[in-house]
């Protein structure tokens, strides 16, 4: 069953941290269409956070087409989930950035560093429209 956590320290609000550890999971292959989510009762005694901010985190996923209620049911990964990327693709990309990493990391930079250096190629991509969160 998949566990969510929370970092308090992130200054992430804690139901986008939700949203993007589902996210995360369904593009590491953790998650696949049809699993169940945890039940909002479930989260909110593991995490000691208010329902209302899982239900919100829900709605969003709702919302990008990752997951679908079920009533009576619980929320559910949604049959084809658009961040799906081919798992070839995925895991060659995964050892391009876990080398670059050890690079970066060899030269000092820490996360703060490669972070900020992500959002400035990014911007520079789409000619300075990407948001940086």
């Amino acid at each position: 069953m998949f566990v969510f956590h929370l970092a308090s320290s992130s200054g992430v609000p804690p139901y986008l941290q939700l949203v993007h550890q589902v996210r995360g999971a369904l593009l590491l292959g953790y998650l696949v269409p049809g699993d169940r989510l945890p039940l909002i009762r479930e989260v909110v005694a593991e995490l000691a956070i208010n329902p209302n901010t899982v239900a919100k985190a829900y709605r969003q996923l709702e919302l990008e087409g990752l997951a679908e209620g079920r009533p009576g049911l619980g929320t559910f990964v949604a049959d084809s989930p658009r961040t799906a990327v081919p798992h070839g693709s995925y895991a060659a990309l995964r050892r391009d950035l876990e080398g670059w990493l050890r690079r970066a990391d060899a030269a000092g930079l820490d996360d703060a560093d490669v972070t900020a250096l992500i959002a400035a190629i990014r911007r520079r991509e789409d000619g300075g429209r990407a948001g940086v969160a």
